[in-house]
């Protein structure tokens, strides 16, 4: 009977903590920001062997930067002051950009690796719609 009683407790711990922990965890709240909305990137190759000129639509929702239906995975946010920094991949090519929004256009630098090597640029983005 002992040995039932602590297993069952030994058990039981972990849900009870888990509980404890999600009832207790802030909730954080996003607010709509002013960056939210469709935006049009232009990304520049400065340096390296990438694609010279490449045009990607995004959308920011609540700061978060969300892909606009294309053929690459971005992942971002931007502050309340318009820093943005994002992770952009598409198979094993990648690109880190940061850079600053206004709330109808912005600009910046990225860096990334491609299929033929690392390459650097900027990007300048505009608010659509």
């Amino acid at each position: 009977m002992f040995s039932e009683i602590n297993q069952l407790f030994r058990a039981s711990v972990p849900i009870f903590v888990l509980s404890f922990v999600c009832i207790a965890a802030p909730v954080t709240a996003f607010a709509g920001t002013v960056y939210d909305g469709n935006w049009s990137v232009v990304i520049v190759t400065r340096s390296g062997v990438c694609e010279p000129t490449f045009r990607y639509g995004v959308q920011i929702a609540d700061g978060t930067v969300i892909d606009g239906g294309g053929v690459a995975t971005v992942q971002g946010r931007v502050t309340r002051t318009g820093a943005v920094k994002v992770i952009v991949r598409s198979g094993n090519q990648w690109a880190n950009g940061s850079g600053r929004l206004t709330t109808n256009n912005g600009g910046g630098m990225w860096r990334g690796e491609g299929a033929s090597g690392i390459c650097r640029g900027t990007w300048v983005a505009e608010r659509r719609g």
